[in-house]
């Protein structure tokens, strides 16, 4: 017999650039929670707020459920980020009909855009040093 739906608790992950977000999603009063912290606490710019909750907002769930969200690496955009792409996976999970809005959103998309690697002789990934002809 499945758990009934207020003590259901679903997890997700989500990743950005270097950062990863373990997102947790129960039903609740519409609290979140980014380690231990409130929104407000974390994120001081009110862009990465906008940001972070932007699947919430998407899906109308904002007062519905209670997040508690563990994320760690990369800068505070990559965790925005983070965290938006787990929320959206897990109200994915919750409740598939949510699938259409998020994805037409654009909010079930992971973007794979990572920092470029070193090359050896260069001073970063393409960054050459001076060039002297004498």
């Amino acid at each position: 017999m499945p758990s009934s739906p207020s003590s259901q608790v679903v997890q997700s992950t989500g990743r950005r650039k270097r950062a990863v977000a373990r997102v947790r999603i129960r039903s609740g009063s519409g609290d979140l929670k980014i380690n231990g912290r409130e929104i407000t606490d974390y994120f001081h710019s009110p862009s990465h707020r906008v940001m972070a909750t932007e699947p919430l907002r998407v899906t109308g769930t904002e007062e519905i459920y209670d997040v508690d969200v563990t994320v760690t690496g990369g800068g505070l955009i990559g965790q925005a980020g983070a965290l938006r792409l787990g929320l959206a996976r897990g109200l994915e999970t919750l409740d598939p009909e949510c699938r259409v809005k998020l994805k037409g959103a654009g909010l079930l998309t992971r973007d794979a855009r990572k920092k470029e690697s070193k090359k050896y002789g260069l001073k970063k990934a393409r960054k050459a040093p001076q060039y002297s002809k004498r």
